[in-house]
């Protein structure tokens, strides 16, 4: 494990630190020009169709799922372990400044992931019995004919289902077990073969079961999350303008806590922002837009920008809340990690760690995973659902029993096998899973712009 460990991260080190910076910032700059600042442009508007009419009840849609449903389906995926582990791993090792890197990346990535809803919604398939596909090989096979297409799709698709559907839901089932195992002495084991039983039961549901169980569970969940992170930060109210300017200082002065050269220093700060914001709120990275797809929508603009209000939520609301709990009570006030070393805090404890000094340890880490559990397992479920729309497109429908059943045995092993391997093979994955989506985002701006111009029509 520890060779194969060392090779996936020197491999993740290219593609993070230049491949996918490049690449993220890129196409989100390129739309957000391309756009006009849509993202701003058309910020309440899709703010007045997330809550205009929201309901914790959808229903069951012939053909597709309600727009809700889409975005909760979407924000399962999103927000999950890259929300408090990921925040936490990004901070400890690019600084507090790493989660400003983690708000450009979203700020752009607003607009990305409206061109990948737009796109989705253009290029996806209804099949004769209502049935809807879509997703980035539908799109992709729109920008690219021919056998190029038919390569691009199929390379996707394959990252996708090994870095969502098997490697992405063993990271999620690999935290569960850890905080669970931590926090109220349960074995890894026990707590993996009950997320899998879980997730197995709702998997068999299909599409209709998944849309029902997020819709209910993402808004309960968040609501949770942040009411926890408002208690921890109003008790260090003190410390909340500190740490706002930690992450802005650190930003552009990571080698003043992080250590080394100052090239070095901002580097590990912009690749963590960006690996991890990616990781986190997925703009860019072809997952959404199966949810997107399947919304029963008027227009394809309609669910574009629903769709940004999810990176919103993912980063701007929940992300950050994590980031002030953590900044202000382990950096701001003289924190043990004030000077940048700790020898005992680590990604996986630290927002524990900043909970206790609160509610105390037990309470502390009981909270936090329980809030991580539900954010882990409606991840677990959003990813599952992206995955087999690929294996459908792959293999066909049959093929998708069997995925998931390989599916439920890597939740699992995830909670037994080492967390560093786990969470770097999720990255690999993830950062293959960008080049050929970007790529057909490039190439089909037109399309996309076109839609944005027919929203009043």
């Amino acid at each position: 494990m520890d060779a194969v460990l060392n090779v996936v991260k020197t491999i993740n080190a290219y593609m993070s630190d230049y491949i996918l910076i490049v690449l993220l910032v890129g196409i989100g700059l390129f739309y957000t020009i391309r756009t006009r600042f849509v993202q701003v442009r058309c910020f309440g508007e899709g703010m007045k169709k997330v809550f205009g009419n929201f309901s914790l009840r959808g229903g069951k849609q012939s053909g597709g799922i309600s727009s809700f449903q889409a975005l909760a389906t979407a924000i399962a995926a999103q927000v999950g372990t890259g929300n408090i582990v990921g925040a936490c791993g990004a901070i400890l090792i690019g600084g507090p400044g790493a989660i400003f890197w983690m708000w450009v990346i979203a700020f752009f990535g607003m607009a990305t992931i409206y061109a990948e809803a737009v796109l989705a919604q253009q290029t996806r398939v209804v099949s004769s019995d209502g049935t809807v596909q879509g997703g980035p090989v539908y799109y992709i096979k729109t920008a690219f004919k021919g056998k190029f297409g038919k390569f691009l799709a199929g390379f996707f698709s394959v990252a996708l289902i090994l870095a969502l559907g098997f490697m992405g839901c063993m990271v999620q089932s690999n935290s569960i077990a850890e905080n669970c195992s931590a926090a109220f002495g349960i074995p890894a084991w026990t707590v993996g073969i009950a997320v899998a039983v879980i997730a197995a039961f709702i998997f068999i549901g299909g599409i209709q079961r998944i849309a029902s169980v997020t819709e209910k569970l993402v808004p309960i969940m968040a609501v949770l999350y942040i009411i926890l992170g408002i208690v921890v930060l109003a008790v260090n109210i003190k410390n909340v303008p500190e740490a706002f300017g930690m992450i802005f200082k650190y930003a552009f002065q990571p080698q003043a806590i992080v250590g080394g050269s100052v090239a070095m220093a901002f580097k590990a700060a912009i690749s963590q922002g960006a690996k991890r914001g990616l990781f986190s709120n997925e703009a860019g990275m072809g997952s959404t837009p199966h949810a997107h797809a399947m919304a029963k929508v008027e227009k394809p603009h309609d669910q574009g920008v629903v769709a940004m209000i999810g990176v919103f939520i993912d980063t701007f609301v929940v992300l950050t809340m994590t980031a002030l709990v953590v900044i202000s009570t382990l950096y701001a006030g003289g924190g043990p990690l004030a000077d940048g070393k700790d020898d005992v805090l680590s990604k996986n404890n630290m927002m524990q760690h900043a909970v206790s000094t609160v509610f105390g340890d037990k309470l502390g880490s009981a909270f936090v995973a329980i809030c991580l559990l539900f954010f882990a397992f409606s991840t677990i479920i959003g990813w599952n659902f992206f995955g087999k729309i690929n294996v459908n497109y792959l293999f066909g429908k049959k093929a998708t029993v069997v995925y998931s059943v390989i599916a439920i045995v890597f939740i699992f092993a995830g909670s037994l096998l080492s967390n560093d391997l786990v969470w770097e093979l999720a990255d690999m994955f993830n950062n293959l899973m960008v080049i050929p989506n970007v790529i057909a985002l490039f190439a089909l701006s037109s399309m996309v712009v076109k839609a944005l111009k027919d929203r009043r029509k």
